[in-house]
């Protein structure tokens, strides 16, 4: 088959199985597997492939049409124009997501100590690190399978970051890690009764973990907002992704947790994805 004929192909199966964005997932998965760009169906749509080439874009094919995530079928998701791998025990780095590294960023000095919080793949934090000088990082997950491969994307990125398995700040307890400048965080803070209505993709196949915040998607946040300035300096900022629906009362912990300067701030799509504040500097 050409490699338009496959694309085509694969574009028809997804959206018979009912995927949303059908078309571009088929030509991915078609750049994936002939190690392709984009330009390539433009240019060369007529270019026979090899018997193998399709054997395998056909399996994948079948994956994503089971709803597989494209993330989990090639490995890899972009974020922050940086490459990171992941699978079923990592979370899959989100564009929202970056909103809150944007603004991290905006505050964030050279030399300064970043704790991130349900780290997950690491993205978040190995993007805070690349995109800043001489800083310092810590990881903390319960996840050991989340955090071999935040490990993996700090090898791959160059970077040097400490990742700590355990529950919230519990493997910072008694230990000398010092204070940090920057607490942030992306907890799970979907609501448990919502789970079972979510994407295929996401209910069957991301972490349970990592997406359930309780009765009223507020677990994490209570206990993060009650804990951190323990561990925060004076004038240290923490950065909390949250629900659209959640800002209001997120800010609320945080104010009486005794937090200074709180602002939310809105995704792309004009809705609530950031709440962050300030340790009190008296």
């Amino acid at each position: 088959m050409t490699y338009g004929e496959l694309y085509g192909y694969g574009k028809l199966a997804l959206e018979a199985a009912g995927v949303t964005e059908a078309a571009l997932d088929a030509r991915l998965l078609l750049e994936h597997i002939c190690r392709t760009d984009r330009n390539e169906l433009i240019v060369h749509a007529d270019r026979e492939r090899s018997d193998l080439e399709e054997q395998f874009y056909r399996m994948v094919i079948e994956k994503r049409a089971a709803r597989f995530p494209l993330q989990h079928i090639t490995g890899e998701q972009e974020f922050m124009g940086l490459s990171f791998r992941v699978n079923e025990h990592t979370l899959i780095p989100r564009q929202d997501t970056e909103i809150l590294v944007e603004e991290a960023m905006r505050y964030l000095g050279d030399g300064m100590r970043i704790l991130d919080m349900c780290t997950g793949s690491g993205c978040i934090l190995l993007s805070l690190l690349r995109y800043s000088n001489e800083c310092e990082g810590i990881g903390i997950d319960i996840s050991g399978k989340a955090l071999e491969v935040a490990r993996e994307n700090a090898g791959r990125l160059q970077l040097a970051a400490v990742f700590l398995e355990g529950d919230l700040f519990a493997p910072l307890e008694g230990a000398d890690v010092g204070l940090f400048d920057m607490i942030v965080s992306n907890p799970p803070y979907i609501e448990t009764a919502v789970i079972d209505t979510l994407m295929p993709e996401v209910r069957w196949h991301e972490p349970l973990g990592a997406l359930d915040g309780g009765a009223d998607g507020l677990y994490f946040y209570r206990k993060i907002t009650a804990q951190a300035q323990a561990y925060m300096r004076k004038g240290a900022y923490l950065f909390l992704e949250i629900g659209c629906a959640q800002a209001q009362a997120v800010a609320a912990l945080m104010q009486e947790a005794g937090f200074e300067k709180i602002e939310v701030l809105k995704d792309y799509a004009g809705l609530d994805r950031v709440v962050y504040g300030m340790k009190a500097a008296e």
